[in-house]
């Protein structure tokens, strides 16, 4: 007796014990963002076919293999995170299986010894069970128990069944996920091709333009009307900092509760001391006014150029905020990061970004991968005081 009630609680706890899938809601996000940056890069590539047709159009098409690029980036990281995602489910589901089959042993290997000694008592013990009470009262609870006995036999009975197909259905669910890891995994590898070929395009479309002066004047007609509109993201930043200042000024007079204080940076603490935003490289083009080699013109450079390797990291020179993520032609990918106090550092001519907008960093932390410009991979940064540019020479570290 005592051994039977022991497996019915048993039973009744492994009842408890569910399995759970992951949020579908989540699932169904990550892959409608997937699908959002496919077909972004499908028109990107009917951009490039019309733009193959036009000899005129090298700068455009370099800027449009360069967005291209920034995207398929952009997919083989989801891919990745996808695959590392799915790989975290198969291991989850693998142990569940794991589970589920220690689950069925048990019942089976209770439910055999339930059988044993059913055939060895059979229906006379319970007849006996029956007959040796000492009361009515007793005879009713142990009819009772005996009705209620057989009902448990018959759900133990069904509950190995069921079992065995929950099993069976884990088991599909897990052969699903690793057919979906082997696509996730030919995919990526086929975007990490695509990714290949489009640099070797567009190694030889900067080749080309290279070689044509007219195309190198147009470049850096683009570059000065992409720095004036960088000044213009700058202002509008500037200005959007002034009223959020104003909003949490009013909210402080208002308001009866003490009020956090305004964020202060320690950026200007920092002149001669500030960190380098590569850990190598060397300045190709300084701050002010630059000839070119080939054209022999003059232009101003607003920030310095850092030649580098293409993919090396990009660091944030000290703490602060990433107030604006943008794409310009000539700059490519730009970072603003936002040091409070009116102080502010741009980073130019970037392959992967890894941060996004409004997000806090620390000095150090990795923003970026940079990638390559018109005339080789470097790094292009800037250093603002309000409105005013800063000569990055003097702010950071000798090196």
């Amino acid at each position: 007796m005592k051994q039977l009630l022991t497996y019915a609680v048993l039973l009744l706890c492994l009842a408890g014990i569910t399995t759970q899938s992951p949020g579908q809601t989540e699932i169904k996000k990550r892959q409608a963002e997937l699908q959002n940056i496919r077909e972004q890069i499908r028109a990107l590539e009917e951009k490039i076919s019309r733009q193959q047709k036009n000899e005129q159009a090298s700068l455009d098409l370099l800027d449009t293999y360069d967005r291209k690029a920034t995207l398929v980036r952009r997919l083989i990281t989801r891919l990745r995170a996808e695959e590392q995602d799915l790989q975290r489910q198969i291991d989850t589901t693998r142990r569940t299986i794991a589970m589920l089959e220690g689950q069925y042993r048990f019942l089976k290997d209770h439910y055999a010894k339930y059988v044993a000694s059913v055939y060895k008592a059979g229906r006379v013990h319970d007849l006996e069970l029956l007959l040796s009470s000492n009361s009515l009262n007793q005879l009713y609870i142990r009819n009772e128990y005996l009705k209620r006995f057989s009902v448990q036999r018959k759900r133990d009975a069904d509950d190995l069944v069921s079992k065995k197909s929950e099993i069976e259905d884990t088991q599909a669910e897990l052969q699903q996920q690793l057919t979906e890891q082997r696509r996730l995994i030919a995919e990526k590898g086929a975007e990490e091709d695509r990714l290949a070929s489009l640099a070797s395009d567009r190694r030889r479309i900067l080749a080309e333009i290279r070689k044509d002066k007219k195309t190198l004047q147009r470049s850096i007609d683009r570059q000065m009307k992409a720095a004036q509109a960088l000044e213009g993201i700058i202002a509008e930043l500037i200005e959007a900092d002034r009223i959020r200042k104003e909003r949490e000024a009013e909210a402080q007079r208002t308001s009866r509760l003490p009020q956090p204080p305004a964020m202060k940076g320690e950026f200007a603490s920092k002149k001669g001391k500030l960190r380098w935003p590569v850990s190598e490289g060397s300045i190709v083009a300084h701050f002010g006014n630059q000839r070119h080699p080939t054209l022999k013109t003059i232009t101003q450079n607003t920030g310095i150029d850092i030649a580098v390797k293409t993919g090396s990291p990009v660091s944030a020179v000290a703490e602060g905020e990433i107030s604006q993520i943008w794409w310009l032609p000539g700059y490519g990918n730009i970072v603003i990061i936002n040091h409070y106090s009116g102080y502010r550092t741009i980073y130019t001519h970037l392959a992967e970004i890894k941060i996004a907008e409004g997000q806090k960093v620390k000095e150090g932390d990795v923003i970026a991968e940079s990638g390559e410009a018109l005339n080789g991979p470097r790094l292009h940064f800037e250093i603002w005081k309000d409105r005013e540019k800063q000569n990055p020479e003097t702010w950071l570290s000798k090196q």
